[in-house]
């Protein structure tokens, strides 16, 4: 009995040193035993047998030692596996191939453990080369308002955008509609009746210059327009590209389909230019732009312009409040009608999809 339970006894030692077998110091002097799981530029974490996972900040590290294998991702891109050790300051890992390689701490971008790294190079692999139902992320606005009693109004406004974001590519998908009613003075009248839509898919030449095509459509019954189908392409720049800000600036061309209710159809050759902006104004707000303008061809003189802006202020991680604006332009309306038409609207923002 007591053989056996000394056994147990140095089983659990070794279990636990196996499992836990890397060492951090501190710069004033403090350890922690643990598993290092994983660390960016400004943490480091750590699950520790007593305290359970920590994280810590990275700059306060300075040593490591560890018997099992890490993973060590310098800034220059290379990458270092096998166990570490630590000498004036300087991090030391052997490697398996390359044997000991020496680099200093401030050269170390990210520590993974081996599961860690086998993680990060699945959902790597998994950006590189996913199923089209994958990656997909978006949200979808709504709102409602109406009257009832001495008057009796309806309004509705939905929208959807939809994106599949892989480290090659970018399909985008987005829909906005308007309906409102009256019937206040006698049998129900629409008095707003629009609908816009469309699709572009995207693919990165270099990590800042990207070709696109776009498909629009759209649908507005007060500006006799049935359908309009716009199908094109060209080439874009990302000017800024930061966590926090994109800005993008683009140029193409495009041919424009009109059908109308008066019997009118007319095909138009443009070309496009434009840009857009999605900016990150604080944690919880973000805002979006996005302004195109289209000079006719076929008809010299004319133009389209679109315009869009919208704000997105977060209430939770699914739920958000949203106001937006897009407005539509041409210089060539059907007769008697005004070229430009409007549609704003306020209300709830669902985000549904998760971000790799």
């Amino acid at each position: 009995m007591t053989n056996h339970l000394l056994k147990t006894v140095l089983g659990l030692a070794i279990a636990s040193q196996i499992t836990f077998a890397s060492q951090i110091t501190f710069k004033n002097g403090d350890r922690v035993s643990g598993a290092i799981m994983t660390s960016d530029a400004k943490t480091l974490t750590i699950k520790s047998e007593l305290a359970g996972i920590i994280n810590v900040p990275w700059d306060s590290v300075d040593a490591i030692s560890s018997t099992e294998p890490l993973s060590l991702q310098l800034k220059d891109g290379q990458l270092l596996m096998g166990p570490v050790t630590t000498a004036d300051g300087k991090f030391t890992v052997q490697t398996a191939t390359a044997g000991a390689v020496t680099t200093s701490k401030d050269a170390v971008q990210v520590v993974r453990s081996k599961e860690g790294q086998a993680a990060y190079e699945a959902d790597l692999e998994h950006l590189r080369n996913p199923r089209l139902r994958d990656l997909w992320t978006g949200f979808l606005d709504a709102g409602i308002a109406g009257t009832a009693g001495n008057s009796d109004t309806t309004n509705f406004n939905l929208g959807l955008n939809a994106a599949r974001t892989t480290t090659r590519d970018k399909i985008a998908v987005y829909f906005t509609s308007l309906y409102a009613s009256n019937s206040t003075l006698g049998p129900k009248v629409v008095s707003a009746e629009a609908t816009r839509g469309g699709f572009a898919y995207s693919l990165n030449v270099t990590p800042r210059v990207y070709a696109f095509g776009t498909v629009d459509l759209e649908h507005d019954k007060f500006q006799d327009l049935n359908l309009r189908f716009v199908g094109g392409g060209g080439v874009g720049y990302h000017a800024v590209k930061t966590d926090r800000t994109v800005f993008d600036l683009f140029a193409g061309g495009d041919l424009d389909k009109e059908f109308y209710t008066t019997g009118l159809d007319r095909t138009s050759a443009e070309i496009m230019f434009g840009e857009e902006l999605n900016y990150k104004a604080s944690k919880s707000t973000t805002l979006h732009e996005k302004a195109v303008l289209f000079p006719n061809l076929s008809d010299g003189g004319q133009f389209r312009f679109n315009f869009d802006a919208g704000a997105v202020t977060a209430i939770n991680k699914w739920l958000a409040w949203q106001l937006s604006f897009s407005d539509r332009y041409l210089t060539n309306p059907v007769m008697h009608l005004k070229g430009n038409d409007v549609i704003y609207s306020t209300g709830i923002h669902i985000t549904f999809g998760a971000t790799k």
